[in-house]
């Protein structure tokens, strides 16, 4: 493994600290990691993005451990790549941290959309970096290959071997291909989601750091059986079971793929179909590691990848799970005070999820919020639901449509957010149109 810390740029994680989450990345890819090196620079090196002299100290680590692979911390740009695969030689493996990723998602892909996702972002990484080593993205990326099968050689498991004279136009092909397949998965998606809203279930999303516990949680909610292993990535494709509120009120929990910092745009792009279902929550609940010892830095990333993905308006809990393995009830009682308004719970032996679920219940049923909204007549779904789930206090109609002033319950804020009212009488499509102007 080899990391780079650059001066002046900041991390949300410590050098130290985002090397050993690389290291869990690349055991839970079937590798075994045997040393690392380390460099600090004003900015990456053009050619090699490290510097000579650290060059030589991989290539002699390399030989000393028979290496098949050397993993970069950071994205390596399509020169970089070219120039280190030329440097290290053909036995010799480079990846970097989004390229690992890649093919962890690969394995746990179990759906077709899953799938599809996965072999759509590789090709969008590799296809500006087609060198001697490119190896073809067929829809083996879902299938089997033991550890053996990805061990072998210089590759991770992954799709068959081709040679470079692939036709990029093939390839840019394929990838339109698989985007129309996307957008039918996105359509059956939101008509999904515009069921779930004609019988007024509300949507509760889990989001959070990779290995947070989402997928233990939502299995003691709903007793169900969704695939848990001590693993980053362990879970990549949504699966949303229904949950019994405290006064028999009824909810949808999603568990959805965990965030890591330094996510690969491409990743977050070729899932925005599965990250629309974060998206159109009414109500988001961030599991949180309380044990893990950058768990800020962990919440920070999971709050700037849900600002990426247009989730950042939705109302979020804070949910600090694992308080089992604390050393005592008085640390659980210093990591509630780090995160004011949160519930501590143990989604392993239930401890503290009673609560949560009334918290989850106030916020969806009892919590009522004043706001004021510019509605066209042609949001005619929006006009009755206000009416039917809402407290409306005046209405008044004119030509374009209807000005409400009520409360609403919490959890549909989010969907009147594009049609309130701020200070001044403006909306917020109000504003855009003045900025594009």
């Amino acid at each position: 493994m080899v990391g780079v810390s650059l001066r002046g740029k900041p991390q949300l994680l410590p050098l130290e600290e985002s090397l050993t989450e690389l290291a869990r990345l690349a055991e839970t890819a079937g590798l075994e990691v045997v040393g690392e090196a380390t460099q600090r620079l004003d900015r990456p090196y053009p050619k090699t993005f490290v510097g000579p002299g650290k060059l030589e100290e991989i290539k002699a680590l390399v030989e000393e451990f028979q290496a098949d692979v050397v993993i970069f911390d950071d994205e390596l740009s399509p020169r970089h790549l070219r120039e280190l695969e030329n440097y290290f030689g053909q036995k010799v493996r480079i990846l970097d941290r989004t390229a690992l990723i890649l093919d962890i998602f690969a394995q746990h892909a179990r759906t077709r959309e899953g799938a599809l996702q996965v072999e759509l972002a590789q090709y969008e990484y590799r296809l500006p970096r087609l060198t001697r080593a490119w190896t073809h993205l067929a829809r083996q990326t879902g299938g089997g290959g033991g550890r053996a099968g990805r061990m072998g050689g210089v590759g991770l498991r992954g799709p068959g071997e081709r040679q470079l004279e692939v036709d990029r136009r093939d390839i840019r092909r394929r990838m339109a291909n698989l985007r129309r397949e996307l957008e039918k998965v996105r359509a059956h998606r939101q008509r999904h989601r515009a069921r779930r809203r004609k019988n007024r279930l509300p949507v509760v999303a889990l989001v959070g750091y990779t290995n947070a516990g989402k997928s233990t949680l939502l299995n003691r909610l709903a007793a169900a059986d969704v695939y848990v292993a001590d693993q980053l990535f362990a879970t990549l494709d949504p699966t949303t079971r229904r949950v019994e509120l405290p006064g028999g009120h009824l909810a949808l929990f999603t568990d959805t793929v965990g965030f890591i910092q330094k996510l690969p745009t491409s990743l977050v792009a070729a899932f925005r179909a599965t990250l629309e279902e974060i998206a159109e929550a009414d109500l988001l609940l961030h599991v949180v590691d309380i044990t893990h010892p950058h768990v800020s830095a962990q919440a920070e990333a999971v709050l700037r990848t849900l600002d990426d993905i247009g989730a950042g308006h939705i109302p979020v809990l804070t949910v600090l799970n694992k308080i089992d393995l604390l050393p005592s009830p008085e640390a659980a009682s210093a990591a509630l005070a780090s995160f004011p308004r949160a519930v501590a719970i143990s989604a392993l032996t239930g401890e503290g999820v009673p609560r949560l679920l009334q918290k989850v219940g106030e916020r969806l049923y009892e919590t009522y919020e004043p706001v004021t909204v510019e509605l066209p007549y042609e949001e005619g779904g929006l006009i009755a639901l206000f009416h039917e789930m809402g407290q409306v206090e005046e209405a008044q109609h004119h030509r374009g449509g209807v000005r409400i002033r009520g409360r609403l319950p919490g959890r549909l804020v989010a969907r009147y957010a594009p049609f309130v009212v701020r200070e001044g009488g403006q909306t917020p499509s109000d504003e855009e149109g003045e900025s594009d102007a």
